[in-house]
């Protein structure tokens, strides 16, 4: 696997260790150390993959993952010395695709980075239409009743796991391994909040088609109209 990561992260010897990780693995890297000189080198660059640590100067890392959003689908792994489950909401709500916790193994990194482009890259293209709501996979865009719903990437990723396995009983890990391809140790008491948010963003209806089975996890009710 081939392609160009773009490393933002203020400690230069954490920048250089992993990007000489990616440069053995086959990769082109680059590397910023700061949150604007981040945004203005992937707008440039254009990325394939950004390894983005959440505790920047200038701009931290939410509020780059934020910008980026606005403008790209470029896959991010957030790096961060915090820990908390509410600390992770914050990141993925931004649109972060995967997040790691400080101290890492750079293998690691690059094991993940590996298995987040071969989910963008094997993403089946097409359109899932259920219960009054619309997901299209190439234009990456979700209409509920005809109107759009912004969505954050993991908010998008985890209704296309509900869209894709209809009236099917999802339990909290399934929907992180599912959704994000790996185990995020930790994530499953969080996995509520992101459920939460995401039938917030497809108002009415989502209260309505994403119910949840308690004590067992969450249901995509598909024949709802």
């Amino acid at each position: 696997m081939s392609g160009l990561v773009l490393i933002v992260e203020d400690n230069e010897r954490i920048a250089n260790w992993v990007k000489v990780y990616f440069e053995r693995a086959g990769f082109t890297a680059a590397a910023a150390h700061d949150g604007v000189s981040g945004l203005a080198l992937a707008r440039r660059l254009l990325p394939d993959l950004m390894i983005l640590d959440l505790n920047l100067p200038r701009l931290d890392g939410v509020e780059v993952c934020r910008a980026l959003r606005r403008e790209s689908d470029v896959p991010i792994i957030m790096l961060t010395a915090r820990e908390t489950p509410a600390e992770r909401i914050i990141g993925l709500d931004s649109g972060a695709d995967d997040y790691i916790i400080k101290p890492f193994d750079p293998e690691e990194v690059v094991a993940r980075a590996k298995a987040v482009l071969r989910r963008v890259n094997d993403r089946v293209q097409q359109v899932l239409t259920r219960g009054g709501i619309t997901l299209d996979e190439t234009t990456r865009s979700v209409t509920v009743n005809g109107e759009p719903a912004p969505l954050t990437s993991a908010q998008f990723a985890l209704l296309s796991t509900f869209m894709r396995h209809p009236n099917q009983v999802l339990t909290r890990y399934q929907l992180i391994t599912v959704t994000f391809g790996y185990d995020f140790d930790g994530f499953e008491r969080a996995i509520d909040s992101q459920v939460a948010r995401l039938r917030k963003k497809l108002g009415e209806v989502g209260g309505q088609v994403i119910q949840t089975v308690y004590g067992a996890g969450y249901k995509f009710v598909a024949e709802h109209k």
